[in-house]
């Protein structure tokens, strides 16, 4: 630490521990956060609890003040002073206002930051940049009904008229119950932000005024289940009792949200959750939170929370009818690793997930010795008019993601382009071709 730094910090109120360790305010919590309450509910204090044992601090509790939806992580120092981190789970655009008003250090999101809200905090730093935008856990939003509902899948186009209340009837689309009960979440939350923007927004629909709307996850979960006619969307850890059905986006295979098919975001319905750091914030515990949110042991948190880690697994796929013979025959001799290489709108360089996947996919490759020639690349694009000219972008596209394989020594077994085949979204919204242009890792 700079003699520099270290009279910021005293001078703004911050006194050290020890040489080696984050400095303790003097007064109030060392970290405020504030946004999703997907995240905030329990992802985002399992994470601080983990995080506080890491820093060695004892005494780890939860603190619950009579707001709803917040709370406070509080330890204890060898020395006998507290640390208190605050979590007050509002909604995603919480968090960025949070971050505006300088009363949070940290914003928790279930969906991208909205241009609009890139614009209104520019002054804190480039909040898109790879430092400030980290992808801390993946989410699938589970589309839910009660158990005793017969029907297993649905279709994006379905679900838009469903929640517009076009589709006012379950006989309408195929079961039976009568009317269609509609539950949400309330317009502060990024699940919301993610459903209006995947499913309703892409068609040009808002949802209707008759749906039911929550703040907590929990209780629209717990509605659903009462309800034989009711139909709502959560995120994955709280379909509770609540049944789950296939989704299925254009011409993608109805995929139910398993944590293979969120992992690689195959799943129509899967989404990033976030936390974002001003870049010119002071609060050290803010960047070592998201660092240790990364980490292994921070990614253990994400999957034991009821979430989908980023860690890297290998996983077999049963080739089927669909597949193109060229990929049946990959999935036959090899196994897929569990993430897709995914690219910045309008660009070609990787996208700020896909800069963090490359460092975990280059440790399992090393780690599992296949750095020679066990490592097959497979790009997909989006509908082209000219099918030559998609199979030669998604070819681009691992061609990409192998410079920076072998700048790492890796050799590589093939590189394979496939074109528009295998949709995972539909090629008519700018959000599915993006989906769609993306390159799988495969090892032998």
């Amino acid at each position: 630490m700079t003699l520099r730094v270290l009279c910021v910090l005293l001078l703004s109120g911050w006194l050290s521990v020890s040489a080696a360790a984050l400095p303790i305010p003097e007064n109030g919590p060392a970290l405020r956060i504030q946004g999703s309450n997907t995240i905030g509910a329990d992802l985002g204090p399992a994470l601080v609890e983990g995080f506080l044992r890491q820093q060695g601090l004892l005494k780890i509790h939860r603190e619950t003040p009579d707001t709803a939806n917040e709370q406070r992580i509080v330890g204890q120092t060898a020395q006998g002073q507290r640390v208190i981190i605050e979590v007050a789970a509002h909604g995603s655009s919480t968090g960025f206002a949070a971050l505006k008003n300088v009363s949070a250090d940290l914003a928790a999101s279930s969906r991208e930051i909205k241009d609009s809200e890139l614009l209104a905090l520019q002054t804190l730093g480039d909040l898109k940049s790879p430092a400030a935008e980290q992808v801390i856990a993946i989410d699938g939003l589970a589309i839910i009904l009660n158990p005793a509902n017969p029907l297993e899948q649905l279709n994006t186009e379905q679900l838009a008229r469903i929640f517009a209340g076009e589709v006012k009837t379950w006989e309408d689309i195929g079961g039976r119950g009568g009317a269609i009960h509609l539950y949400a979440r309330d317009d502060q939350s990024g699940t919301y932000d993610t459903f209006k923007e995947l499913v309703l927004s892409r068609r040009g629909k808002s949802l209707s005024s008759a749906a039911k709307r929550f703040e907590s996850s929990e209780q629209l979960s717990d509605a659903v289940s009462a309800d034989p006619q009711g139909i709502g969307f959560i995120g994955l850890p709280y379909v509770r009792q609540a049944k789950a059905v296939a989704i299925a986006d254009g011409a993608s295979q109805a995929m139910l949200p398993l944590n293979s098919l969120i992992a690689t975001e195959d799943y129509p319905l899967s989404r990033r959750l976030f936390f974002y750091l001003p870049p010119d914030s002071r609060n050290p515990w803010a960047q070592a939170l998201a660092t240790f949110a990364q980490s292994p042991q921070g990614q253990a948190i994400v999957a034991t929370s009821g979430f989908v880690s980023q860690t890297v697994q290998a996983m077999s796929v049963t080739p089927n009818a669909l597949m193109p013979e060229g990929y049946q025959s990959l999935s036959r001799h090899a196994q897929r690793l569990t993430v897709n290489f995914r690219f910045a709108e309008g660009s070609a360089s990787l996208d700020n997930k896909a800069r963090q996947d490359l460092a975990r996919v280059l440790d399992y490759i090393k780690r599992n010795g296949k750095t020679e020639r066990a490592v097959t690349l497979v790009g997909f694009g989006d509908l082209k008019d000219d099918p030559a000219r998609a199979d030669l972008l998604s070819k681009l596209r691992a061609m990409a993601v192998r410079r920076e394989l072998v700048k790492n020594g890796v050799v590589m077994r093939e590189v394979r382009g496939f074109g528009a085949l295998m949709p995972v979204a539909t090629n008519s919204a700018d959000e599915g071709r993006i989906k769609n242009r993306r390159v799988e890792v495969w090892v032998y």
